[in-house]
């Protein structure tokens, strides 16, 4: 007896399955690499291509929608949640979901202007690296001679 290979429409709706159950498993947006890295646990011969095509699926259905910080690489998050704004840390480059929001926004709009949407981005360290990346400043050296 001969063993089956899945066919192309099986394989790819498992590597979408890990993809999503990465994304589930996540409280935070993630890049395609972050993505591959988990789902390799599910489907270890999963490529670069291969993410990008099924995320690209994923978006296109509604499963999941693109993060896009200015001068970040895009990173990845689920639909349907509340709405929400994010945090990039500036020292490991990782971002996180900030669960709250400073609300109707329309007054800054300058006028004549119609307000569609808003995304706030904090910028700062996460509690991984500011502790490490030299919170506490130094004090000022005193002149010497006086």
């Amino acid at each position: 007896m001969q063993a089956r290979t899945p066919s192309r429409a099986s394989r790819a709706t498992n590597q979408r399955r890990a993809i999503r159950q990465v994304l589930e498993r996540t409280d935070r947006p993630l890049t395609a690499a972050e993505i591959l890295e988990g789902a390799r646990t599910a489907v270890p011969g999963m490529g670069v291509a291969t993410v990008y095509r099924a995320v690209k699926a994923l978006q296109d259905d509604g499963t999941l929608h693109q993060v896009e910080l200015p001068g970040a690489v895009p990173r990845y998050e689920l639909s349907g949640k509340e709405h929400h704004h994010h945090f990039h840390c500036t020292s490991c480059e990782r971002v996180f979901e900030v669960d709250a929001c400073p609300g109707e926004l329309t007054h800054l709009a300058p006028p004549g202007f119609m307000l569609e949407k808003h995304e706030v981005i904090l910028y700062g360290r996460c509690p991984a690296c500011a502790p490490r990346s030299g919170s506490r400043r130094r004090a000022p050296k005193k002149p010497t001679g006086t």
